[in-house]
């Protein structure tokens, strides 16, 4: 096995750098805090690692030899450049364990992640934010592939997730409903109303296979897509383009209130249907098991039941 196949011990340089300033074994074996024998093997280690005698032994003080001298500020170079590495590397550990990674549906992004978030960091000290928006099914993904700690979306208890115990775990963070609502008649009641629906079916505005809330649509109230009085007249996963859509009178939409408590306060939309097509649902959080960085666990903490 050549020189650079053998292991090298960080130390050993340290010590050879201390003997060259000093110029005696003693006074470096102290300085080092080390017995001199053992600093004398680290030595003699070093040396064998170049393969040549890096210290004139017979001469007094110590002195280095050529190849020494020749070694002496590369070796002063390695072992900087070495702590810096660690102490940047430090620093970026600490970065992380502050910094925190979650992901959320595109509706509670926009409108309830914002002020939540506000309220949170009131009571925690958070660093660096890195924030994914995207589909439920895609956030899904994301908590699957563990490139992020969190997850803030709707959830219901019918809904079938993949992000189920014991690998992950959620808490309810808040209560959201869901609405059937659309636009106003000049009356004030809606364009589309579910249970006055007798000879023409209601355009429906539908969430997409992608979307947590049309799933939970679709899981907590099949009749909606069962029955004969409503038919698809538009498709997005995204709930603020239904919302739109239903504010521009294209037809009826299941959406959730946090999202459009302003347009059901002016009167722009106006709800659909009584109480038995509403579907009460939680707003959750959920994370990995085992252990997250310091700020996502000082998160978890400060959202758990009182």
């Amino acid at each position: 096995m050549g020189p650079v196949n053998r292991p090298l011990d960080l130390e050993w340089l340290e010590d050879f750098l201390a003997l060259a300033e000093s110029g005696n074994f003693s006074r470096a074996a102290q300085a080092r805090a080390i017995a001199q024998p053992a600093f004398s093997r680290h030595i003699r280690s070093l040396e064998e690692w170049a393969g040549l005698a890096l210290v004139d032994r017979t001469t007094h003080p110590v002195a280095l030899t050529a190849a020494g001298q020749a070694l002496q500020p590369l070796l002063a170079e390695v072992v900087q450049r070495l702590v810096q590495a660690r102490t940047r590397a430090h620093e970026a550990q600490e970065a992380s364990d502050r910094r925190l990674q979650l992901a959320a549906t595109h509706v509670l992004s926009m409108t309830y992640f914002p002020l939540w978030l506000q309220k949170l960091e009131s009571r925690l000290d958070i660093g660096a934010i890195q924030m994914v928006s995207d589909s439920f099914q895609a956030c899904e993904d994301l908590m699957l592939q563990r490139r992020v700690q969190c997850l803030l979306c709707h959830g219901h208890p019918a809904l079938k997730t993949r992000l189920a115990e014991p690998d992950f775990i959620h808490v309810a963070v808040d209560q959201d409903l869901l609405l059937p609502v659309a636009a106003p008649l000049p009356s004030g009641r809606p364009a589309f109303e579910i249970e006055s629906a007798a000879d023409r079916p209601l355009p429906m505005l539908c969430y997409s296979q992608e979307s947590g809330l049309g799933q939970i649509m679709r899981a907590a109230l099949p009749q909606a897509l069962a029955e004969t009085r409503f038919v698809p007249g538009f498709t997005s996963h995204h709930a603020v383009l239904l919302k739109t859509m239903a504010l521009e009178g294209r037809g009826l939409a299941w959406l959730p209130r946090s999202l459009i408590a302003p347009e059901l306060a002016q009167g722009t939309l106006v709800p659909a249907g009584g109480e038995a097509w509403q579907i009460p649902v939680d707003i959750r959080l959920y994370r990995q098991q085992g252990p997250l960085s310091t700020a996502a666990e000082a998160l978890w903490r400060l959202v758990q039941p009182q």
